[in-house]
């Protein structure tokens, strides 16, 4: 369910969000036929050589620009330093019903994608579209490459491929968002105690979730509550007041908790569980 050890120890990552696959490798393993086979897909791939930065700058050439719909997305080859901050084995990282081969990196097959930002555009937050069309190549892309596994740089989450593309497509017919694979679930401490808090969720709605665990709890009890928080938050937006509602269960009550606005973007929702 995307719950990870602690973060203590966190590996950088770019700001950029960006997808990683393992794949296999396309017919030839030549630059013209990745780009053969990404026209036959169509993608509109054009070669790239420009200076790059930020998570483009883990990209190994040749690099492609790619098109679908409005979205322009940066592609290619991961280098060493992508595969780095993707590593499987990291306690920084999460892993949603996924078991690497011990080799996944050794096969040169993993490949990597950055969706490009306009200065005109606005943020993935302020347009909510950009990264469902950018979702919707990614299934392309993993039928493509016949992808195995799936990392999202914004949860530093790997998942199942094929499940993944599953589950956007179930999101493209009832338009509910795949949190679990798009948001990792983290146990960590804090000096309320043990708490469980979300990463990659500030992405869709600005904030992320941090709350302690009652006393008696299971892992999969707070992953359940905090899921569906975390979905009204991707579909609805962030939190801007204290509230409380009811819980999922009878004399159940959820306190929602907004830190205060810090650079133009709130931060942390805190969140309290209890019963009458």
């Amino acid at each position: 369910m995307g719950v990870g050890k602690t973060d203590a120890l966190i590996l950088p990552v770019p700001p950029e969000p960006f997808a990683m696959i393992v794949g296999a490798a396309v017919r030839g393993n030549s630059a013209d036929a990745l780009e053969m086979a990404l026209r036959h897909m169509g993608l509109r791939p054009e070669r790239v050589d420009d200076d790059r930065s930020g998570a483009a700058a883990l990209i190994a050439a040749p690099r492609f620009r790619l098109q679908f719909g409005a979205i322009s997305v940066l592609a290619g080859r991961a280098d060493d330093a992508a595969l780095d901050t993707a590593d499987p084995d990291h306690p920084s990282t999460s892993l949603l019903a996924a078991s690497l081969p011990r080799d996944w990196r050794a096969r040169a097959n993993c490949w990597m994608f950055v969706p490009e930002r306009d200065d005109q555009s606005a943020t993935p937050i302020e347009q909510p579209t950009r990264m469902r069309e950018f979702f919707k190549m990614m299934v392309l892309l993993i039928d493509l490459f016949d992808a195995s596994h799936i990392f999202w740089s914004p949860a530093r989450l790997w998942s199942d491929a094929p499940q993944f593309r599953a589950s956007i497509a179930e999101m493209l017919a009832s338009g509910m968002p795949p949190v679990l694979h798009l948001v990792a679930f983290r146990r960590r401490e804090s000096d309320a105690g043990v708490c469980m808090a979300t990463r990659g969720l500030a992405l869709f709605a600005g904030q992320e979730l941090q709350a302690r665990i009652p006393e008696g709890w299971t892992v999969a009890e707070m992953v359940r509550r905090l899921s569906r928080l975390a979905l009204d938050m991707m579909i609805n937006g962030p939190v801007h007041h204290e509230r409380t509602m009811r819980g999922l269960e009878s004399g159940e009550w959820i306190e929602l908790l907004p830190s205060p606005i810090v650079g133009g973007q709130r931060s942390t929702v805190v969140v309290e569980f209890g019963r009458d």
